[in-house]
């Protein structure tokens, strides 16, 4: 299975056209969150509407930067990540958008207690596949994926929390701009690509070989 993710999209969406091979090619595509800025389901579907010009394979989950409706929007599509999980095969996906509290009071915001509570109940729904992928728009406390330009650490210890105790094989991530990284907690792999129209985005590949998981350029 070939796995394409982005997110912090922000309604910028002139680099797919960069990365239609692998857009064309995948299995499926995640969108991580923050599809939009501040807005909602007109700007998500255009979002949406585009990424389907190359496929139609979508999971997606609302990010901070989403008007809270934008999460109604996905679930009644049948598309969304957020809280849930969904199986292929042997590999589950199941994620959380929207993020924690931020100084900013964004639109979608919730507590850290939320997101450890929406994150298992995404899990206990692939709990049984033998590859799990997590897909978090909030990244993990004191990794290489959230730190801001001061150096500060911004991400959120019920994320670090659960990916100690739970050790999907990959935490797709988003959220901090500047924080483009590929880390590891624990048994792990963190990958945050950053914003979209920056250049970059996730690979994920499972299949007879195991599990690889990389950032990649559109240059």
């Amino acid at each position: 299975m070939k796995i394409i993710s982005f997110g912090d999209i922000h309604e910028d969406t002139s680099n797919l056209v960069k990365i239609k091979s692998d857009l064309e090619t995948a299995d499926l595509i995640v969108l991580s969150g923050d599809l939009t800025n501040c807005h909602g389901k007109t700007e998500t579907k255009k979002v949406l509407d585009a990424i389907n010009k190359y496929n139609n394979h979508l999971l997606v989950q609302y990010g901070n930067m989403d008007m809270p409706e934008v999460d109604g929007y996905l679930t009644k599509d049948g598309i969304n990540l957020h809280g849930n999980g969904y199986i292929f095969g042997d590999i589950g996906i199941f994620g959380c958008g929207a993020s924690s509290p931020t100084p900013f009071h964004t639109p979608s915001e919730i507590s850290e207690s939320e997101i450890g509570r929406l994150l298992t109940n995404g899990y206990n729904k692939v709990k049984d596949t033998k590859w799990k992928v997590m897909v978090c728009h909030t990244p993990p406390k004191d990794t290489e994926t959230d730190v801001i330009l001061s150096g500060m650490h911004v991400g959120s210890q019920a994320v670090r929390d659960f990916i100690l105790k739970y050790k999907p094989h990959v935490c797709i991530t988003g959220h901090i701009h500047e924080s483009r990284a590929r880390d590891k907690l624990g048994d792990t792999v963190v990958l945050n690509a950053g914003m979209f129209r920056d250049g970059w985005y996730i690979e994920v590949v499972i299949d007879k070989n195991g599990l690889t998981a990389m950032l990649k350029s559109v240059a």
